[in-house]
């Protein structure tokens, strides 16, 4: 079993999911969000960065899931959340965890088949692979997509680690 703890970063709310994952089955075992408060930057990313150290102390993951940051139009806030990613990236780095970063498309692409999904979709998908039938806040369906996009690539990537090491 593998125990992978996703993260959708942000400044603001930043959310958390983890997943089991064996033999190709999944289990969803806690998610939530990390809300930072309105207090100046630099104790925001305190926040992010204390509160998955505490997340990860409890529930004790083999790896970080974390999405990779996307710019549309506003550069500061895409260097804010690179910012919060780094926080993130840290306290599972601190903890000796593994780290996968995903890009949004991936993300989409491996729930729902399409890189263009909506967040209805994502949400729903989530839902249903782990059949959650409580609400979810859509930062904390947001990482538990990253985290099964990570359980959803781990079987890929061995087979083409495996393959390269054959000669393919």
């Amino acid at each position: 079993m593998t125990r992978v703890l996703g993260i959708d970063p942000g400044s603001r709310v930043t959310g958390y999911g983890v997943v089991d994952a064996a033999s190709g089955s999944y289990t969803y075992v806690v998610s939530g969000v990390i809300r930072t408060g309105t207090s100046d930057f630099p104790e925001r990313l305190r926040v992010i960065f204390t509160d998955l150290d505490t997340l990860i102390e409890q529930y004790r993951p083999e790896v970080l899931a974390v999405e990779q940051v996307f710019v549309q139009k506003n550069v500061s806030s895409a260097l804010k959340l690179g910012h919060a990613r780094g926080a993130a990236i840290c306290a599972g780095a601190t903890r000796g965890l593994a780290v996968a970063e995903y890009t949004p498309r991936a993300v989409k692409q491996a729930l729902v088949g399409t890189g263009a999904a909506d967040k209805a979709q994502v949400t729903h998908m989530v839902r249903q692979l782990l059949e959650v039938d409580s609400h979810l806040a859509e930062d904390a369906a947001d990482a538990l997509a990253v985290a099964l996009c990570h359980v959803h690539q781990t079987p890929l990537q061995q087979r083409i680690h495996a393959n390269r090491g054959h000669g393919a």
